[in-house]
């Protein structure tokens, strides 16, 4: 589809500069675009790129207007407006109501009329799907399974017994919620299964990446709260809470019993143990480790970036000998208390 950049600037509160009629169809790079192109310079190291870009419009802050010959849409925000045109200019097709032929929903589960629902879907007893729902091919919704308004299941999810999902939700393929914690009770060197009778509660606008799992918890509801962005590949264990708007990216971690506070920033791979907090505001870097509460807002690191093979292995011997050299010391500092004592 097209869009006049004059529709986008009240749509989307920008300034614009330049021709209220001119359309553009696609966004692209700056490098890549052509005349029917919307480009987006957020970045300042790509702002060279500005002036030899063919773009037939960008999105950017005031400060990198000035001098700009071709049409611009301003932003206090520039990456955030561009989100938001793209995905008008990269619309989904809407996606027809009703069940496919190959699709099995059991008579005691309720399905909006205006609801899509697949191929080889399927829709355990009690199960409710809500206006304009998408249940993409191959999912499988247990009994008494909620789905929300105008929430969009991929293709290939698992959402098991009890689960919640609030409004608007997108969940990418693959992904399971609400499979079994891993919960366990040692007994004479064999582990009895603890039966995991919660749920989870997932909240409105939440995206789920492809493959993350979710953990139904123990006793009471694991929850993922209004907001939430979690990337591919996530473990949540059993009964975690993640607080709204808290995003973390791929392979990150996260054991059983640990609250994540609002608006925190999880980087790739980061680990979390279990039966711990994280307060609001907080950014952990990627491949941390957090052994332990984290009671104020700030940035947090932990782990070593690589370094040639050589000076690893000087600086692991150095570390095995650490804890002899304590003990050097300690005994340094009595002889030396002994001798001033003296």
């Amino acid at each position: 589809m097209s869009v006049s950049l004059g529709e986008l600037a009240v749509r989307f509160g920008c300034e614009l500069r330049g021709d209220p009629e001119l359309r553009v169809r696609h966004v692209a790079t700056l490098a890549a675009a052509g005349p029917e192109a919307l480009a987006f310079l957020a970045n300042p190291k790509y702002r060279p790129l500005l002036a030899q870009s063919r773009a037939g419009a960008v999105v950017l802050a005031a400060a990198d207007a000035e001098g700009v010959a071709r049409p611009v849409l301003i932003a206090s925000n520039p990456y955030a407006a561009y989100a938001r045109m793209a995905a008008v200019l990269h619309a989904p097709p809407a996606l027809p109501p009703g069940v496919h032929p190959t699709a099995w929903v059991d008579p005691l589960a309720q399905v909006a009329d205006s609801a899509h629902v697949a191929a080889h879907v399927s829709i355990g007893a009690g199960a409710r799907i809500g206006a304009r729902a998408a249940i993409g091919p191959g999912c499988v919704l247990e009994a008494g399974v909620e789905i929300a308004e105008d929430v969009q299941l991929v293709a290939r999810v698992v959402v098991c017994r009890g689960v919640r999902i609030g409004a608007r939700t997108v969940v990418q393929p693959g992904a399971v919620i609400g499979g079994d914690g891993f919960g366990y009770a040692p007994e004479r060197g064999a582990w009895v299964k603890v039966p995991q009778v919660g749920s989870v509660a997932i909240g409105a606008d939440v995206e789920i990446g492809a493959n993350t799992t979710i953990d139904r918890g123990a006793i009471e509801d694991t929850v993922i709260e209004d907001g939430v962005k979690l990337d591919n590949q996530i473990q949540i264990g059993h009964n975690v809470r993640i607080g709204a708007h808290s995003a973390l990216a791929a392979c990150v971690g996260v054991s059983g019993s640990t609250t994540i506070g609002k608006r925190c920033q999880i980087g790739g791979a980061v680990g979390i143990v279990g039966h711990l907090s994280i307060c609001d505001d907080v950014a952990v870097t990627g491949l941390s480790m957090v052994s332990h509460s984290i009671n104020e807002p700030g940035v947090y690191s932990s782990g070593l970036p690589a370094i040639p093979a050589a000076e690893w292995r000087r600086a692991v011997a150095r570390l095995h000998r650490l804890d002899r050299m304590a003990g050097q010391v300690a005994a340094l500092g009595k002889q030396l208390n002994r001798t001033q004592d003296d």
